[in-house]
């Protein structure tokens, strides 16, 4: 890996190398060679079937590649305790909404994070736990909701409940899989705005979002990488990687994408 003028050199947090994935006889994913840096905030676009999910769920360790090594966190899938690895990724995905007791508080739905579990049992907090806890609920505007059922809060509530869920561990890897899904205007706004704010700290996790819409991709975001039918489009910084040519190439329908401060809007024609 190449290392820069100031001698510095790059950590690959995802690397990918002719990764393949295939479910019943057929191959869904790849082959995909792609490289994740730390501090790199990437979007994830593409229609329904491109395999989005597939190569998310892989970054998380949650299946293994068919064909081909995948690295997370400089750890070679197939030979690393996946079970360790993973308190050290934070997720937020519907997947995981459906794990969590709809009984279970919203104080507890963060805390539980720190032992990589969805629902509160015999483990042991201290204080630590429960201000992280908190700060994370403050951080997302759901301070409110610490001692709400989750199964009774509203789909914004429980996304950015999930997000602070996510980073209760303070995860090197966070990955969120369509945290705008299902918003309306209002609660999608005020969630980007969030999301923003965390991909212009510095010391915020390297990231992975992946959505359908430009519209949902938060300023601040620095790579894109655009998929169809299992392979890649296009990746790279955001501004060469998520072009108007692109986008067309992997919806299949000619779009025109424009920028405005920081945000992305796209419109057919």
């Amino acid at each position: 890996m190449a290392v820069d003028q100031v001698g510095f050199t790059p950590v690959s947090v995802i690397d990918f190398n002719e990764v393949c994935l295939t479910r019943g006889g057929r191959q869904i994913l790849g082959p995909i060679t792609w490289q994740v840096e730390e501090g790199q905030r990437w979007v994830i676009l593409g229609p329904n079937g491109a395999g989005k999910t597939s190569l998310i769920a892989i970054a998380a360790t949650l299946i293994h590649p068919t064909k081909g090594q995948a690295r997370v966190l400089a750890e070679l899938l197939g030979r690393v305790d996946v079970f360790e690895l993973r308190h050290r990724i934070g997720l937020s995905s519907a997947a995981l909404t459906d794990r969590i007791p709809p009984d279970e508080c919203g104080l507890d739905v963060v805390m539980t994070a720190s032992w990589a579990v969805t629902g509160r049992w015999q483990e042991v907090y201290d204080l630590w736990d429960e201000s992280r806890a908190l700060g994370m609920l403050s951080l997302f505007g759901v301070s409110q909701n610490r001692d709400q059922k989750f199964g009774s809060m509203s789909e914004g509530e429980r996304k950015r409940i999930q997000i602070a869920r996510a980073l209760m561990p303070d995860p090197e890897l966070l990955i969120l899989d369509e945290p705008a899904a299902g918003l309306d205007l209002g609660a999608r706004e005020d969630l980007l705005t969030r999301l923003s704010g965390l991909a212009h700290d510095p010391a915020a996790p390297t990231s992975l979002l992946v959505t359908h819409h430009v519209e949902e991709i938060p300023s601040g975001s620095t790579h894109a990488l655009l998929l169809r039918e299992g392979a890649i489009v296009a990746a790279g910084p955001i501004e060469q990687a998520l072009t108007s040519e692109s986008i067309s190439q992997a919806f299949g329908v000619k779009i025109n994408l424009t920028q405005e401060n920081g945000r992305w809007f796209a419109r057919a024609f």
